[in-house]
This record gives structure tokens, C-alpha cells and sequence, in this order.
């Protein structure tokens, strides 16, 4: 039976040297759970536009100032209108006095509405005027 004790100490012992060590191991491990879990510090970057941001950061502006100047022109195009036509009537009249395309004299203009009642003239010469045919 001493035999059987001897040998139970040493298994006993051999057990408490295995625990001893993985003992040993968790708290190695737990030190460095705790190192690599401690507290951030507050991190900060900065960040660059690309080529491609600046790109169109320049386009951008450029189209604003066209609008701007577009918006500066807007009061003049009210009065010289885009599009550049005049009612079929009064084409065909102003072509039978020899008015054709370009600008109209004005004096060649009265004497082809000559004929017309007042309030037929301010309409022909307004229609002219939004055709940009009159300065």
C-alpha cells in the first residue's frame, strides 16, 4: 500500500505542477488581454482632396459664374429674345415694301405701315422689336 501512496503523491504532484503552470499561462494571457484592451486615444486624420474632387470643385465654379452672368444678362434678353421670328403676316407684308431679313430702317418701316391703323403699327414694330429685327 505504500507503494500505491508513493504513487498517488507523485500523480498528485505532478497534477499540482500542471495546474501551477496553466495557472501561470492565464495570467500571462490576462496581462496581455489587459495591455491590448486598455483605453484609445483619441485619434484624428486629416483628409486630402483628390485630383478628381478639385476637378470638379473648379468646374463648379466655373458654371456658377456662368449663371451669374447669364442671371446679369437675363434683362436683356427680354428684349432680345433668342429666338429670332416674326408672325408669317407680317414677313409677307414687310417683303412686299422690299423689307427682307436683317435690320430694318426705320424709316423705310414707317413708310411700309403707312397704310395701317395705329394700334397695327405698335403691334408690327413690337413683333419686330421681339424678333430683334429693330434695334
Amino acid at each position: 500500500m505504500e507503494n500505491n501512496g508513493q504513487e498517488l503523491t507523485e500523480r498528485l504532484e505532478a497534477a499540482a505542477t500542471q495546474l501551477e503552470k496553466t495557472l501561470h499561462w492565464f495570467e500571462e494571457r490576462a496581462t496581455a488581454v489587459n495591455a491590448l484592451s486598455g483605453e484609445v486615444e483619441r485619434i484624428s486624420a486629416t483628409v486630402e482632396q483628390s485630383r478628381r474632387e478639385t476637378e470638379l470643385a473648379d468646374k463648379l465654379a466655373a458654371v456658377e459664374q456662368e449663371l451669374a452672368e447669364l442671371k446679369a444678362t437675363g434683362a436683356q434678353n427680354v428684349l432680345n429674345p433668342l429666338r429670332r421670328t416674326m408672325p408669317a403676316a407680317t414677313a409677307e407684308m414687310l417683303a412686299k415694301h422690299g423689307i427682307g431679313d436683317g435690320p430694318v430702317d426705320v424709316r423705310t418701316l414707317d413708310a411700309a405701315l403707312n397704310g395701317l391703323s395705329l394700334e397695327q403699327r405698335i403691334a408690327v414694330k413690337t413683333q419686330l422689336l421681339r424678333a430683334g429685327a429693330i434695334a
